[in-house]
């Protein structure tokens, strides 16, 4: 991936037109097939991998008659870029000259990824011959591929392309194959007449037209710094390395503000804004700078609503299916509620002065509309936030959202507006009472927070990894963590629970635990693991002192990662771990995934324990003692815009080695 392209093969590297195989552009399927044959046949496939997040190498040998012995004489590389290039090259070990007989077969349905991805492709078009290559017309777009050196026949009617290559002993010869999409003028959203799928996968489309689009030189910097880590076990190492190639693969410059970047939620379903999600991950990979969030933040501070009326101040986002124990939730009230408290702990981290002014009126607006929504000028249950709207029900992760939203949001207004700072502060410790009485479940075992309670008050006692929530509380001025909505009884309680073996699968937090009713190892909301989830169950952990319980979570997902290559699913089934086993991703789990990839970087730093307060000009480092993952150096990653590093010792010792000048090392 490398958005707003990429491309998807199976391991032998052939497209073949089947399934969502294809190269893509801007949400459009630009080629669905290119199959290679050599003299008629197709090349036997060794090796197909990833090199990185948007590259792609393959190795093969090809048979010819006449060959005596197993050793193959002809091998065959095929190194392909999410930007629709790719280069086939032939090597010869022959001692004598080799003719090659090299035909491509090439086609698309110039279908948009949201079809493909539910099932529903076009038609495969007829292809014209075009330059060096062929051509694909649909209404208002065209896909061209060329390729060099030219063919030396082009079959239109078959989507062929043919050469006759001339390897000398020991030599090579390659062909370079490229795509590209160009739009019509008048159509420069490329936008066909058949039926849009209703899914999330769409891309943004280019603003201008009649000109080809590519992804040479196109690609966004990574919006953070080249963090690295060295660790006792390698395999932390790598999977650090590939989550953030991952993460800069779905990097997006906004349509409206090319210098402003978010990262997309994941391929296929999500491929672009999902404002929760895109908050989510600006915020796990605050330790590697603020660039990223404020982009982010500066992308849905323009889609805000600021008309006046009841959703003053809400960011407008997509239901979200949330299993059959609950009606959906809303994201867009989820970003709401992100949105001041990632802007408050940006602040913490090093977000310069200007930046947080800039964002401070649509972080103002987003607590406005918090307090409006849980004061409803008709009445009823006042304080809780209901999600997803008026008359619906009061989830407990809601409300953890709000609760910090409200306190981390007064520390954005101290300065300028001290009085409704002082507000929000009343509002969150009425909360605190509130839900403490309202939500929490007492039994014989101890007790446990309810999922949610209905509209009428009623609470439904499902437990699942919803109640991590509880435990994320973000950082207030001095580099405290904020009061949570339990008191430290429950928190207790709810860890142990969170720890214990129906929750625990040993590859990760299951999303219900496995004693409820409806437990299903692989429902997306009733059993599955879900890596966000998980590490914000670790973090949280870690923070309310329950360090061993963090550690098991940190070390299922990084067991899970080696099974997954490291590039981790967005979810996979909760089935209990058994020796030997391996973790089985859920069949419509995003891969890559945002939230999957900074929660597995998220629950990487956290194992440093860093809390920075930059306008105190202090940071604390309170690693795990455990030091689950033995001794380990984090490099290059930033506080207050400027390099830190620290080093931590296999007995959980920290040592900070690089920070900036003038910073205090607080306790």
């Amino acid at each position: 991936m490398a958005l707003p392209a990429l491309a998807v093969s199976p391991a032998s590297g052939q497209l073949t037109g089947r399934g969502m195989d294809g190269f893509y552009r801007d949400g459009r399927r630009v080629l669905s097939r290119c199959e290679l044959r050599v003299a008629g046949d197709e090349p036997l496939v060794v090796q197909g991998r990833l090199t990185g997040a948007g590259r792609a190498r393959f190795i093969g040998t090809i048979r010819r008659a006449g060959e005596r012995g197993p050793d193959p004489e002809i091998r065959v590389e095929r190194l392909r870029s999410a930007d629709g290039t790719e280069q086939i090259t032939f090597r010869s070990s022959a001692t004598r000259p080799v003719r090659l007989a090299v035909e491509i077969r090439l086609g698309t349905d110039l279908a948009e990824l949201g079809a493909v991805a539910v099932g529903l492709p076009g038609p495969e078009l007829r292809a014209t011959v075009h330059g060096a290559g062929l051509r694909w017309s649909a209404t208002g777009v065209h896909a061209v591929a060329s390729a060099t050196p030219s063919p030396e026949d082009a079959l239109a009617s078959a989507g062929l392309l043919r050469w006759a290559l001339e390897l000398p002993p020991g030599g090579h010869r390659s062909i370079e194959l490229r795509t590209s999409l160009e739009y019509e003028p008048g159509r420069p959203d490329g936008t066909t007449d058949h039926h849009r799928c209703a899914t999330d996968a769409r891309i943004p489309a280019p603003r201008t037209g009649t000109v080809a689009r590519r992804m040479r030189n196109d690609r966004p910097p990574r919006p953070w710094t080249a963090a690295r880590l060295e660790c006792d076990d390698r395999r932390a190492d790598a999977l650090m390395a590939s989550s953030l190639d991952d993460l800069h693969g779905l990097v997006m410059r906004d349509p409206v503000a090319d210098a402003d970047r978010y990262v997309a939620g994941g391929f296929p379903w999500r491929c672009g804004l999902a404002p929760a999600e895109a908050l989510w991950t600006a915020r796990m990979l605050l330790p590697l700078g603020t660039r990223l969030a404020a982009g982010t933040l500066r992308v849905l501070a323009r889609s805000q609503q600021a008309a006046p009326g009841v959703d003053f101040g809400r960011i407008p986002g997509a239901l979200r299916d949330t299993g059959p124990h609950s009606p959906p939730s809303c994201t867009g009230i989820e970003a709401t509620l992100l949105f001041p408290a990632v802007l408050a702990e940006a602040c913490r981290w090093g977000l310069p002065p200007h930046e947080t002014e800039r964002l401070l009126p649509a972080a103002e607006r987003c607590l406005t509309w918090l307090r409006r929504v849980t004061d409803p000028p008709g009445g009823g249950r006042s304080g809780y936030v209901p999600d997803p709207g008026p008359g619906g029900s009061y989830r407990c992760e809601t409300q953890a959202h709000a609760h910090r939203a409200a306190l981390l949001g007064a520390d954005l207004l101290d300065a300028s507006r001290p009085s409704d700072a002082a507000a929000l502060r009343d509002w969150a410790a009425d909360l605190r009472t509130r839900f403490r009485r309202d939500f929490w479940l007492e039994d014989p075992a101890g007790g446990r927070p309810a999922a949610l309670l209905t509209a009428d008050g009623r609470p439904v006692p499902h437990f699942g990894s919803t109640t991590a929530h509880l435990l994320d509380t973000g950082l207030l001025g001095g580099g405290t963590s904020a009061p949570g909505l339990l008191d430290a009884a429950q928190t207790d309680q709810l860890a142990g629970l969170l720890a214990g073996p129906a929750m625990d699968s040993g590859w990760g937090l299951r999303g219900l635990s496995a004693k409820e009713s409806g437990y299903n190892p692989f429902g997306h909301r009733t059993g599955a693991v879900r890596v966000h989830e998980t590490a914000v169950a670790a973090a949280g952990l870690a923070a309310a002192g329950h360090e061993q319980a963090a550690g098991s979570l940190i070390k299922g997902v990084l067991d899970a990662a080696e099974s997954f290559g490291y590039r981790l699913p967005e979810m996979y089934a909760g089935e209990q771990r058994t020796a030997g086993g391996v973790p089985v991703p859920h069949p419509a789990a995003c891969r890559p995934a945002a939230v999957a990839a900074a929660g597995a970087v998220h629950i990487l730093v956290t194992l440093a324990g860093l809390r920075p307060d930059v306008p105190a000009q202090t940071v604390s480092v309170r690693p795990l003692g455990t030091a689950p993952l033995g001794a380990m150096q984090l490099t290059g990653l930033c506080v207050a815009e400027q390099p830190f590093g620290m080093r931590i010792s296999r007995l959980g010792m920290g040592m900070v080695e690089t920070a900036a000048e003038g910073l205090q090392l607080g306790s």
